[in-house]
């Protein structure tokens, strides 16, 4: 896993780095879900698909993680592995997500702090390089 916490006075900041875009967007998934359970206690047995669309990449990730949350939140899910595509779709963007997780298991799973949304604060994809950066502010 490529992420980081960042310092935030109320919040989580977040950032992944990896090689391709795509791939940076599954190591925020990871921070994110990170921030709320262990995922490393978080067996892959389910999938679940979600799709978003925005004008830009950088509110395409924020887009991303919320529909995520959407998804853990009906279905009282945690995810701990995801799968990326990204394509350019007229002015903008459309991403196809898999993700896999399993239900929520208090005992199991350790939970943290409960993730309310990912936002625009701080929100920042970049290339440096050759590598992919995101970052964004998750509300706690």
């Amino acid at each position: 896993m490529a992420f980081e916490y960042l310092e935030h006075e109320a919040d989580v900041g977040i950032r992944a780095t990896a090689d391709t875009l795509e791939a940076a967007f599954e190591d925020g998934a990871k921070a994110m879900f990170n921030t709320m359970v262990d995922i490393g206690r978080v067996s892959p047995n389910v999938k679940k698909t979600v799709e978003a669309s925005a004008d830009s990449i950088d509110a395409l990730f924020v887009e991303f993680l919320n529909h995520l949350l959407s998804k853990a939140d009906s279905e009282g899910m945690v995810f701990s592995q995801f799968r990326v595509k990204i394509k350019k779709a007229g002015k903008g963007y459309v991403l196809s997500a898999t993700a896999w997780g399993e239900l929520l298991d208090q005992k199991r799973h350790n939970p943290k702090v409960e993730v309310k949304a990912a936002t625009y604060s701080g929100l920042k994809c970049w290339s440096d390089s050759g590598k992919h950066n995101v970052q964004c502010v998750l509300d706690i």
